[in-house]
């Protein structure tokens, strides 16, 4: 299985994926936010996403990750993993 892949794109990546200059729903871009909470969660698809706030240590069997405000992230299908959100998120993201 794959990992989590967390970038920090250009404006153009940004523009290339249409995401929009806010978390709104739009071309594919479904917002998601969550206050401080811990839950499981498994990927049955991948979901791409983009964080314009917050922050979040998602753990799996491989080890931690931290996602951050500006962090594009791809999370592979099939992975199980432990959210914690430790700063409120606001997010978008689509499933490929």
């Amino acid at each position: 299985m794959s990992t989590i892949k967390v970038e920090k794109p250009s404006p153009e990546k940004l523009k290339q994926l249409k995401i929009p200059s806010a978390p709104k729903e739009v071309d594919g871009w479904s917002v998601w936010e969550c206050p401080p909470s811990t839950f499981d969660w498994q990927y049955s698809d991948t979901e791409v996403a983009y964080v314009y706030e917050g922050k979040v240590k998602v753990t799996t069997a491989d080890g931690a990750v931290e996602i951050n405000k500006g962090d594009l992230v791809t999370f592979p299908k099939g992975l199980a993993c432990q959210w914690q959100v430790l700063k409120k998120i606001r997010k978008v993201y689509r499933f490929q």
